[in-house]
């Protein structure tokens, strides 16, 4: 089964109209490879190198004879494997003589791969790409989506035990096999207790003196390995807003494994009823809606906002000059709360949603809404 992916093509595509390449990012088995053999069937002609192959990667000894004559599209999948093409890459976007457009495939953010931003500084636009989104499946199949997570095998397996199992397959082969390829020498196993207990504070405020504690480690490590998965796409840090108000504010990330299906794996929840009565049901659901939002609004600083007195926002927008504030709940009849009020206040919010997985959106106050989840793209997107 084949799902379309419109929305990112469409970015792909405005990025290489505008740019001599586009660097298109998210973590290992989310589709990259697939989305790109798509675009090179339509773009022709186009040259496709995949530095996991050995086969390419001999095409690419003297990489400069190999790619300079081409025309056309180029695609470099698993780009991370190679950094030293970088440097060949900028030299080829900077000649006149150059005829071809360059589709850079990642699996790790540019931090990660040394000297990638500084190398291809302004010759380049970044296309962030995650797991399947509700735009894509239909909204009608959320619970599905939340259940599975949005990597694609995982999505699409025959069963709900088939995709459990790809998950943990997948959690496995990151852990020893990719984590290393970057050149990071961690034990696999202490990276995945780390994983594990990140599991259990999905949606919780950073404590890195907790974490350091709970499994013997200095603070410098914890947050090092929290980086790494953040760097890995498999880990958000929702940073804080900060406001110039007189009330002291949250000023540490809240931190949510970026896949609901990943997270289920870790918590070992197979079903949905598993996930219902499950302590972190509430956190599971507010980080999916979350990386829906991320993924349809496509904006890189969405944050939350919350006060030491109580007043917090799951997440703070500011789209175009307008001061939005969203709640997620799981429930059938969202309500304003006494710190949606507080921070309609305190933030001057223009309007605020409380997204639930309702099937109609409503409002329940002049600047409050009650959000659908399918309802997410029309008013954020249109």
């Amino acid at each position: 089964m084949f799902v379309p992916r419109e929305r990112l093509v469409g970015r792909i595509r405005q990025g290489l109209e505008n740019n001599p390449g586009v660097v298109l990012l998210g973590p290992r088995q989310c589709g990259k490879t697939t989305l790109a053999r798509k675009i090179c069937e339509e773009i022709q002609p186009c040259e496709f190198f995949d530095l996991e192959n050995p086969v390419d990667l001999a095409r690419l000894e003297a990489p400069l004879l190999a790619l300079e004559p081409l025309t056309g599209l180029v695609v470099l999948d698993e780009i991370q494997r190679k950094p030293e093409l970088f440097e060949i890459l900028r030299v080829l976007m900077d000649s006149p003589r150059c005829k071809a457009s360059f589709l850079l495939l990642g699996s790790a953010s540019p931090r990660l791969v040394l000297g990638v931003s500084e190398t291809l500084a302004g010759r380049v636009s970044f296309v962030h790409m995650s797991g399947f989104n509700l735009e894509e499946v239909g909204p009608e199949n959320y619970k599905k989506l939340w259940l599975r997570g949005g990597f694609p095998r995982s999505y699409l397996a025959r069963n709900d035990g088939l995709s459990l199992r790809w998950r943990l397959d997948f959690l496995q082969i990151f852990l020893e096999r990719d984590i290393p390829q970057l050149g990071i020498r961690i034990p696999a196993q202490a990276l995945r207790r780390f994983w594990v207990m990140l599991a259990h504070y999905h949606g919780q405020i950073w404590n890195a003196s907790g974490f350091a504690h709970s499994i013997s480690a200095s603070q410098k490590t914890v947050k090092r390995y929290l980086d790494i998965l953040t760097d890995s796409f498999v880990v958000r840090q929702l940073q804080p807003w900060f406001e110039n108000i007189k009330k002291r504010q949250v000023k540490s990330p809240k931190v949510y494994l970026r896949d609901s299906g990943i997270l289920h794996a870790l918590l070992g929840l197979e079903s949905e009823r598993s996930i219902f009565s499950h302590p972190k049901f509430g956190a599971s659901w507010e980080g999916f809606v979350l990386e829906q939002m991320a993924a349809l609004i496509h904006i890189p600083d969405i944050c939350f906002w919350a006060t030491h007195g109580g007043s917090e926002l799951d997440a703070f927008l500011n789209l175009e000059g307008r001061r939005i504030g969203i709640e997620i709940k799981y429930t059938d009849a969202p309500r304003i709360t006494k710190s949606m009020r507080g921070a309609m206040e305190d933030l001057r919010l223009d309007h605020a949603y409380i997204i639930y997985p309702g099937e109609k959106s409503f409002p329940l106050d002049k600047k409050i809404e009650a959000l659908s989840i399918g309802d997410i793209q029309q008013v954020f997107v249109g």
